[in-house]
């Protein structure tokens, strides 16, 4: 079976085009100031715009066949991401902050995307190529994920992130001044003790003879990554149920990683429209679920004579999802 494998090519392009997006976006966003719906806009469709050039270039360079597994798996990724973003909210929420400073969170929270879900396709995709039964263990995992979503009837748990158990442990290690301050994840005693002198009420958590101090923007910025690594458990073998290109695979997860944090201020306006978007990403996992348990049954027992291809699952990723945003636009609720 022929494989994508690692083009020292695509790699240098890849990961050359993330490093100059990721600084000119920072750049573009270094100052505090309120994100603007028109900015995120703009910016949303420039990582789009991004990750479709990637799907042109594989297409020219390489095949229509590598390209659209890509296209695929960034399609699934930026789906599911819309569930994580409910997550985020209720983050920001439990520690009140607002605008620039939930951008500039979500996006020194990208550094942690690299590393662990590089990490975790790494090891994902490895165990699946190593052995097929792996791939009903992933079959299990994303049907799991179809199921708990079913049985929760679209209700979204409120849960206080700000009494999380990282933040707990983050408090346990780091002294913590309790009070956000700019922008600043952390700040020097000699500030700190500035600060309580103008509002003596102020305590610190942890030792008070620290040279710097946490403040709730970094604890917060700590809730966000544990909470990606935790959905990377669903999303890394759902991705991989499309293709099992670890390049691809990564490809395809950062690119929609990356938008995704653009997309959060668009997408926290729409997703109250968007009634029964959830239903269409339902739907896919199941379907994720099934094409895995085919394909380890076809590698793992014998050739079933049913073989998902790649062209037929982006259609059916597409599809699933036109029909979920076209019955959410035929709603009264969501047209309201």
């Amino acid at each position: 079976m022929q494989h994508f494998g690692f083009p020292l090519e695509a790699i240098a392009i890849f990961f050359g085009v993330i490093a100059l997006s990721v600084y000119l976006d920072l750049a573009a966003h270094r100052h505090a100031k309120e994100i603007s719906l028109r900015d995120a806009m703009l910016w949303s469709g420039f990582w789009i715009t991004l990750a479709l050039g990637f799907y042109a270039y594989l297409w020219l360079r390489f095949d229509r066949h590598w390209a659209d597994l890509y296209l695929t798996g960034y399609v699934l990724e930026k789906t599911l991401s819309v569930d994580n973003l409910m997550v985020f909210m209720a983050i920001f929420a439990s520690f009140g902050i607002r605008g620039a400073l939930q951008h500039r969170i979500l996006y020194w929270g990208i550094i942690g995307a690299l590393l662990f879900r590089a990490v975790f396709v790494l090891l994902g995709t490895s165990l699946f190529l190593a052995s097929a039964w792996v791939g009903f263990l992933f079959a299990a995992v994303v049907a799991w994920s179809g199921w708990k979503m079913l049985t929760s009837g679209g209700e979204q748990e409120l849960e206080d992130y700000s009494d999380h158990w990282s933040v707990k442990m983050g408090r346990r290690i780091l002294p913590v001044f309790p009070r956000l301050h700019l922008d600043r994840f952390f700040i020097t005693r000699a500030l700190v003790e500035d600060l309580q002198r103008a509002d003596p009420d102020v305590r610190v958590h942890g030792r008070s003879t620290a040279a710097y101090f946490a403040t709730p923007a970094f604890l917060c910025l700590l809730a966000i990554e544990t909470s990606d690594l935790m959905f990377a458990f669903d999303s890394v073998p759902a991705v991989i149920g499309v293709t099992q290109e670890p390049l691809l695979v990564y490809a395809a997860m950062i690119f929609a990683i990356l938008g995704l944090r653009s997309l959060y201020f668009v997408l926290a306006a729409l997703s109250r429209f968007l009634v029964h978007l959830d239903k269409a990403v339902i739907a896919l996992l199941f379907f994720i679920a099934f094409k895995l348990g085919v394909e380890s049954w076809n590698r793992a027992i014998g050739d079933t004579g049913l073989h998902i291809g790649a062209n037929l699952s982006l259609l059916i990723v597409l599809g699933t999802l036109a029909v979920g945003v076209l019955a959410s636009w035929l709603d009264k609720r969501g047209r309201a």
